[in-house]
């Protein structure tokens, strides 16, 4: 049973900065591709960032492009997104997932999901 864990939310002033985690449990699931979502309080969720199974690749969601920057570390299975420069409209649950296809900026391309880490920024 594939498990995605995040961790590392929490509250941030404006301008601060936060770096999430996910742990990814099997080893199988190294080769698959990894993004970070996000879904904010009325809004649908949004697409943040992606990263390769190789970690070659990497694409942003236009609104945290220059800010936000997604990493892996295969040797423990876990990615990163380190969150720069934080503004009040980056407050949201962020989800961590993996997919066997990709990378993708598209929810449907991945098959598994944790369950969301809290990042509020306050003004």
């Amino acid at each position: 049973q594939v498990q995605l864990v995040e961790s590392g939310g929490g509250l941030v002033q404006a301008g601060g900065s936060l770096r999430l985690s996910c742990a990814v449990s099997g080893s199988s699931f190294r080769r698959y591709a990894k993004g970070w979502f996000r879904q904010a309080p009325g809004k649908e969720r949004e697409f943040v960032a992606t990263i390769s199974w190789s970690g070659v690749s990497t694409d942003y969601g236009d609104s945290v492009k220059g800010r936000f920057t997604i990493s892996k570390e295969n040797a423990e299975n876990t990615v990163y997104l380190q969150m720069n420069s934080l503004k009040p409209e980056d407050t949201a649950v962020y989800y961590c997932a993996a997919g066997r296809y990709g990378p993708s900026r598209y929810q449907t391309s991945y098959d598994y999901w944790g369950r969301g880490t809290q990042v509020t920024v306050s003004s």
